[in-house]
């Protein structure tokens, strides 16, 4: 058993390390989730030995995430800074092997308790998606990508914001109303 468990290390470990892309691409890749003019001060986490680190302090209210490398798709996204202990608290609860469900629960419970804080007002969430990672960050996203733009509400219903709740690919809607997590889920339009 101990024997499998060293194989399965050093035959697994060395390839998560190798699958680092250098900073400067990682930082190219997470900035394409913002607009043009946030890119440049936005705060970029990446990955450096399997372990998420800062790649670059930031010097506005935006935060990116980098594509994580342990994937086959490409992935970042950025947010404003006060979603930040809600984003930090679901990747450690991920860590902690939990899945969405469970990692749902357990910030629910800790919104609910005081020890999670949610932003006061509307915060920004800006994601990209390519089905496969081989592309060059540097050079923008190729044909077919995807985006996803939300705006957080915490708490924010249909009557409170006079926005339907009905899923749509046309037009904005709120998800998880009444909900710590209630978001805008605006449909980007190519």
């Amino acid at each position: 058993m101990i024997r499998q468990l060293i194989v399965t290390l050093l035959v697994t470990a060395p390839a998560a390390f190798a699958q680092d892309r250098p900073p400067a691409t990682q930082i190219a890749g997470a900035v394409l989730a913002l607009p043009d003019s946030m890119r440049a001060g936005a705060k970029v986490l990446g990955y450096q030995g399997g372990k998420l680190v800062e790649l670059r302090p930031g010097a506005n209210d935006m935060i990116c995430l980098a594509d994580n490398p342990a994937d086959s798709t490409f992935q970042a996204s950025c947010y404003h800074k006060s979603l930040e202990p809600f984003m930090a608290r679901g990747r450690a609860l991920r860590v902690q092997g939990l899945k969405r469900q469970a990692i749902d629960s357990a910030r629910a419970a800790e919104v609910k308790s005081g020890a999670l804080a949610m932003p006061a007002g509307p915060a920004a969430l800006y994601s990209v998606f390519v089905k496969n990672d081989d592309f060059d960050p540097v050079a923008g996203l190729p044909a077919g990508s995807g985006a996803l733009d939300v705006i957080y509400l915490p708490y924010a219903t249909t009557a409170s914001t006079g926005i339907s709740a009905q899923p749509s690919d046309k037009t904005p809607w709120l998800m998880h109303p009444g909900e710590y997590r209630a978001h805008v889920m605006i449909p980007i339009r190519n």
